[in-house]
């Protein structure tokens, strides 16, 4: 049967719409980020991405949305900052020690003691040393871009029994993530560090693998590692950060509009973040004592005392100089 000018005209752009419309539903979708941590649903760290992730859509009209995979559903920390490398992840928290991995000096923030507290913590993250050390770690993984600072706390050494000395650590099978920045503290107090997964931890203090671990207060409340461990020790030796990357394919794909709006949203979660944190350190000493935790003031000076002069050797990831800038820096008002 013969079709008439009009109807064949009519069917061609029906069909072009129709082809119109799928491209840019396949293009729309093909839009979706992916967003991976090692974090538990209910951390200030999972919400604020999430709060990222609405922000981006809403202000994209949609045509970004971010996909959020916690709790190591896309593997644990080192497989993720492959991943981000790679492109196969766009966006991840990760710790400043295992980012220095592929560019050291940025992992300085997460030695002992580098960091008075956290009011120097976060002059550093305003100040020009964070922002070249950020730009190196860009140029040496080929475009991950750090894009945000999440304060992550003061770690503290929970076990079994008071540790208000170096040598009260002597021999202690410690939990540490596998990271060069966490095991020099152990190391040099003559503990035994023993890196291992953040999702194996709870069992492993359970079942005795292990004697110790060490985390700020908000993640030993998190993974209810003070069900397992008697003693909280404020010994406060590592000023801990998070990390936002920003995967550098990524980047080149969205136009700067969109990056923009991106990396806005991903800050501004980051602060928030950090602000949850700060007011649960404040609040967490008296909540663990009223769970009947043994929560144990700390003289830190000979625990810093131990420390020092491994940080001013030579087989330090950055140069002296680094660290002397860092020690400059004033505390923030």
């Amino acid at each position: 049967m013969k079709l008439s000018w009009k109807k064949t005209t009519a069917l061609l752009g029906t069909a072009l719409i129709a082809a119109s419309m799928a491209f840019t539903a396949s293009a729309f979708a093909a839009k979706e980020l992916r967003f991976a941590h090692v974090y538990e649903v209910k951390t200030p760290y999972h919400e604020a991405a999430l709060m990222a992730a609405k922000e981006v859509e809403e202000k994209t009209g949609g045509e970004y949305t971010i996909k959020v995979f916690p709790a190591s559903s896309l593997g644990k920390e080192q497989a993720i900052n492959e991943a981000i490398s790679l492109g196969t992840v766009d966006i991840i928290y990760t710790g400043c020690g295992f980012a220095s991995r592929s560019f050291g000096p940025i992992g300085i923030s997460d030695y002992p003691f580098t960091m008075r507290g956290y009011p120097h913590w976060k002059a550093y993250t305003e100040s020009d040393l964070f922002a070249e050390l950020a730009e190196g770690y860009k140029k040496a993984t080929g475009g991950a871009t750090v894009v945000a600072l999440t304060y992550y706390g003061a770690r503290q050494v929970t076990a079994n029994k008071p540790i208000l000395k170096p040598e009260d650590m002597k021999d202690l099978k410690i939990r540490v993530p596998n990271a060069p920045s966490y095991v020099l503290f152990p190391k040099a107090v003559g503990a035994n560090p023993t890196p291992m997964a953040f999702s194996e931890v709870y069992l492993a203090l359970q079942q005795g693998v292990v004697d110790a671990q060490e985390n700020p207060l908000p993640t030993i409340q998190f993974k209810k590692f003070y069900e397992v461990q008697s003693n909280i020790n404020l010994t406060a030796h590592i000023t801990n950060s998070l990390i936002t990357v920003v995967s550098g394919s990524t980047l080149k794909k969205m136009d700067p509009a969109d990056q923009e709006i991106l990396v806005n949203a991903l800050k501004s979660s980051a602060l928030w973040a950090s602000d949850q944190i700060v007011q649960a350190e404040k609040d967490l000493v008296a909540w663990f004592r009223d769970q009947g935790i043994n929560v144990n003031e700390v003289d830190r000076a000979p625990f810093m005392d131990a420390v020092k002069p491994h940080l001013l050797s030579e087989d330090m990831p950055w140069p002296p100089e680094i660290y002397e800038r860092l020690q400059a820096i004033p505390d923030a008002m």
